[in-house]
Parts: C-alpha cells; sequence; structure tokens
C-alpha cells in the first residue's frame, strides 16, 4: 500500500501554489509539451534532470508513467494519467482545508521572522491560570507578542527540564510557608539552588478537596474522607499536588493507605474534576478553579503559591522580559482576579528565593561581607 507524506517548503518566493507536489508537476508538463525535452524547458530543468526523476517516481511506485512510441510524442500512461486525475481531485476536493492549513503555517513561521516576537518554553504543572495567560498572550496583536510553548507535567519534572537546558521557565507551586522538614522542602530543595535559579512571582491559589454538588458524603478534610471510605482520585508522581498530599497527610497524623484509592491517579487537576463528575471518584485534590467549571462543589484546604522559575541566566534575556512585562499588565492582573480561586500575586516580580522558599537561609559571616547558608 503506498501512503502520502505531506512535506512543506520556506521560501522567500514560494509561488502561488498552496501545496506542491513533483510528481504531477513533471507529469503535467509532459502531458502538455509531449516530450521530455519540452518539459524540462517549461519547468526550467536539465532533460537529465527530468528523465532520471521520472525514472526514480516509476521504480518508487511500481508503475510505467510515460509511454514512448517510436516516432511519437511522449504520453502519460494509463497509471500516470490516473495519478494526475488525482491530484486534481483531491487538490480541488480539499481546496479549502489546504487554504486553512496554508495560512496556519504561514501564521506560525511568521513568529520566526519578526525580530519583535517571542517564544517562551516553559515547562509547568498543570495549572488553568496559565492556560488562560497563554491565550491571553495569543491574542495580543501589537509588535512584540508572546507565545507561550507550555507543556504541561508535574512540577519536579518541570524544573528537572529546566536544569537540563528542555526550556527556559518552570512552574511549581508550594504552600505559603512550607517548613524546612517538609516534603516540599525535600523534594525542591536538590533541584534550586541559590545563585544559580530565581523565582518570578505569577499567582496565589487555592488547592482543596474536589467533591460532588451539594458534596453529599460531608467532606471537609483528608480526616473525613480517611474516616467515610470516599473513593479518592490522585494525582501522578512528581507533581506538585502529590507533594502537597502527601504533607497534608503528615501534618494531619493520617497514612496515605488511609485514603481509599490513593494509588489511582490523575494527570491533572481537570481530569480529576472530570471523574468526579462522572462518579468515577468521589472526592479528589485539586484547584477550585477546575471544580467550580464543571458545576461540583470544593472544600477549600490551603492557600499556595504558584512560581515561576529560571536560571539566572535567561531572566534578562528578551523572552523572559516579555512576559514579566505581561504578567504585570493592567489586563492580565484584571483578568486573573476573575478566576476562582486565584489571586495576583507579585506578578512578573523577581522574588528572593529566601523568603519564597524559606529552608534557604542567609547569614552573614563576621568580618566578611558575602553571605553564607545557614546550616
Amino acid at each position: 500500500m503506498h501512503r502520502v507524506q505531506l512535506h512543506y517548503t520556506l521560501s522567500r518566493d514560494a509561488g502561488s501554489a498552496l501545496i506542491r507536489n513533483p510528481l504531477p508537476e513533471l507529469l503535467q508538463a509532459v502531458a502538455e509539451q509531449g516530450s521530455i525535452s519540452g518539459a524540462a524547458r517549461t519547468l526550467g530543468l536539465s532533460y537529465r534532470h527530468v528523465w532520471g526523476a521520472l525514472k526514480r517516481w516509476e521504480e518508487q511506485l511500481g508503475g510505467e508513467l510515460i509511454v514512448w512510441g517510436k516516432g511519437q510524442s511522449a504520453q502519460l500512461s494509463e497509471f500516470g494519467t490516473k495519478l494526475l486525475w488525482a491530484e486534481r481531485q483531491a487538490q480541488a476536493r480539499l481546496a479549502p482545508q489546504i487554504a486553512a492549513l496554508h495560512a496556519d503555517l504561514e501564521r506560525a513561521f511568521a513568529v520566526a521572522f519578526d525580530p519583535q516576537a517571542h517564544v517562551l518554553t516553559l515547562y509547568a504543572s498543570h495549572d488553568d491560570a496559565l492556560v488562560a495567560l497563554r491565550s491571553h498572550a495569543a491574542a495580543q496583536a501589537d509588535s512584540g507578542a508572546l507565545h507561550l510553548d507550555i507543556r504541561f507535567t508535574g512540577s519536579v519534572d518541570a524544573i528537572r527540564a529546566l536544569n537540563e537546558g528542555r526550556c527556559t521557565l518552570a512552574g511549581f507551586h508550594t504552600v505559603e510557608q512550607p517548613a524546612a522538614d517538609s516534603l516540599t522542602a525535600r523534594t525542591y530543595k536538590p533541584l534550586l539552588q541559590p545563585g544559580l535559579h530565581k523565582i518570578i512571582g505569577f499567582a496565589q491559589r487555592t488547592q482543596g478537596l474536589i467533591v460532588a454538588p451539594g458534596n453529599p458524603l460531608g467532606l471537609h478534610g483528608l480526616a473525613d474522607v480517611a474516616r467515610s471510605g470516599a473513593r479518592f482520585l490522585n494525582r501522578a508522581l512528581g507533581t506538585g499536588t502529590r507533594v502537597l498530599l502527601d504533607d497534608l497527610l503528615s501534618q494531619g497524623g493520617l497514612a496515605a493507605s488511609s485514603l481509599q484509592g490513593y494509588e489511582s491517579d490523575e494527570p491533572s487537576h481537570t481530569a480529576v474534576a472530570q471523574a468526579i463528575a462522572a462518579g468515577a471518584a468521589d472526592v479528589g485534590m485539586g484547584i477550585e478553579l477546575a471544580a467550580r467549571t464543571r458545576g461540583l462543589d470544593f472544600v477549600p484546604l490551603v492557600h499556595e503559591r504558584y512560581h515561576l522559575a529560571c536560571l539566572k541566566a535567561s531572566l534578562d534575556q528578551p523572552a523572559t522580559l516579555a512576559l514579566r512585562t505581561l504578567l504585570q499588565s493592567p489586563e492580565w492582573l484584571a483578568q486573573m482576579a476573575t478566576l476562582p480561586g486565584y489571586s495576583p500575586w507579585h506578578c512578573g516580580e523577581v522574588l528572593a528565593m529566601s523568603r519564597m522558599l524559606p529552608w534557604w537561609r542567609f547569614a552573614v559571616q563576621k568580618g566578611s561581607s558575602k553571605p553564607r547558608k545557614k546550616p
């Protein structure tokens, strides 16, 4: 079975054709000119090139394309005629879709040739405000537009991607004042280092229990979830919400095994909410916006801060500066304030790591102006 493979070309002068296929172009030229030499002149190619190309196509497709009779002009074989017909039919039938795809590709690549436009790759813990930010950035038509390439993954994986050079920014979240001996501290401390990383403020959001409308099981905390035997839906290993849950269980003196369904997980807040809306689970940890969007109830447990981390070296790069400017714009701050469970929090500001992640403390040695980390 022969398959179709699509290609496209970038050029200063790509011509007017929305989609090109070199074989039908060769066949059309031969059919019109009646000879290889005439086809070559029409296409601005050498006789040898056209001859060789046709022979390669015949070998690849397994059929004769051109028929030569002694003393007669070159003609398309039946196979060649059907190939040319198929091309015309497909182009005519798919013209609107081809035009739309062509326009989308041109718009996308226009960014690469616009010195005022910026593309920023961000690996991040799933967050609906970031989804809204991406749409908000894309809607800005002014020169200097910012295009956010967001890959949602767990908080831990996001920071690892930053450290491995796979992204410019990493989104992760912590409670407002994580204890120095908490799982949060033990998880993030080896990944984020003063002097190497910088923290940019983004948002404060509320995490809690996503439950069915009316909270029929009367769940007001994790102890209620454990006591009631409610079907719980967790987040995957490596996610910030999983780290948060384990910290809350530890603080409440609860074992992970006390939650029925602790080992069952979903990749995002949205997926947790959807499963509860569908009746596949009774409760799960997530953000308020995911619950409200699907008509579910929400029991707040903690306020947390969503941070954007970057390497110090990229803090003043044009794309990062464009993001910081966007985050501090009145339009974005107003939009974020309308999201349930969210509020702007030092949006776009570079924040002291010792303030945001308090397990990092600094003290000044006597006789020295250089700070040192406390043991």
